[in-house]
């Protein structure tokens, strides 16, 4: 039976549609890998990517598109509202079908261990895939951006997994991993004022208190002139979708905001909607079962 896994890379290059279309083409009309989504955000300056393949041909798609980036990216000219590393900022797989844990962590150690040998660019391993408890967690990983990058990575405990010690010049460093599947899930408020999306992004995190499996910070959306508070879901079946949402609009209250509309990047597994629907509907004992497209997928 074939092994099916999924990756979600991330890009510093939101804004150039060439850029964007070059680093995408290494998963296009690829034997066993499969382009399914992709988004480009501009105040991000950001692309996620969504792919799911056969380990070995996924391997090659996720390494050239690893060089293309960095070929193209310039972090050292680089602006934009998220936090980023490198070129190619994270790299996380998620086995979706007959693959293990242990078998999608190896993956990502071969893939990080390749590309750095290919491309010169350390790697740092994070999740399910860190070599030690300190790198588990991506915004440590990340804390200090590309730009403090060169000093972090002079302290012993910040010595990359695999490459150089020292940051590639214009593409950093890359974060690969394996990890359950994640949602990116996107507030926005009828509000210009980034403090008061970083205060909400601030109670409804676990490290500030908020729930448990949320991570989320204030964006600052400036050709629309509204702010976001920007989350990551690392376990859906824990945290949900309207958890998150009723506690950013109810935090968004003291402040007399308004939530006027919400963003998904990239894609979302079925049951998480089913789960919101279910909450919002109230809906007795409502299973995906009861999804008609459900019984179709089979």
């Amino acid at each position: 039976m074939n092994k099916i896994i999924e990756c979600v890379p991330n890009f510093s290059e939101g804004c150039d549609p060439e850029k964007i279309d070059r680093i995408v083409q290494a998963f296009r009309a690829k034997e066993g890998v499969k382009l399914l989504d992709y988004s480009a955000d501009r105040d991000h300056n950001r692309m996620v990517v969504t792919v799911v393949g056969e380990p070995e041909p996924l391997k090659q798609a996720v390494i050239e598109a690893i060089g293309t980036a960095a070929r193209l990216i310039d972090l050292t000219r680089h602006r934009g509202e998220h936090p980023r590393l490198g070129a190619t900022d994270v790299v996380p797989f998620i086995p979706i079908k007959n693959a293990t844990m242990e078998e999608v962590v190896a993956l990502s150690k071969t893939v990080a261990q390749e590309a750095a040998e290919r491309y010169g660019i350390p790697m740092f391993l994070y999740e399910k895939s860190a070599s030690a408890p300190h790198r588990e967690n991506l915004a440590e990983v990340r804390r200090n951006e590309f730009e403090g990058l060169a000093e972090k990575m002079k302290q012993p405990e910040w010595k990359p997994d695999f490459g150089p010690d020292i940051p590639h010049p214009t593409a950093g460093a890359t974060v690969i991993g394996a990890r359950m599947p994640l949602i990116a899930y996107n507030i926005n408020l009828n509000t210009d004022c980034l403090e008061i999306a970083k205060q909400i992004a601030k109670k409804v995190r676990y490290i500030g208190g908020g729930l448990r499996f949320c991570k989320a910070m204030g964006v600052e959306l400036k050709e629309r002139h509204i702010v976001q508070v920007s989350m990551n879901l690392t376990d859906y079946t824990r945290t949900s979708l309207y958890q998150a949402h009723e506690l950013v609009r109810l935090e968004a209250k003291r402040y007399g905001v308004s939530v006027i509309g919400g963003e998904l990047i990239g894609l979302l597994p079925l049951a998480a909607l089913v789960d919101t629907a279910a909450y919002y509907l109230g809906l007795e004992n409502f299973s995906v079962r009861q999804v008609l497209e459900s019984h179709l997928m089979e």
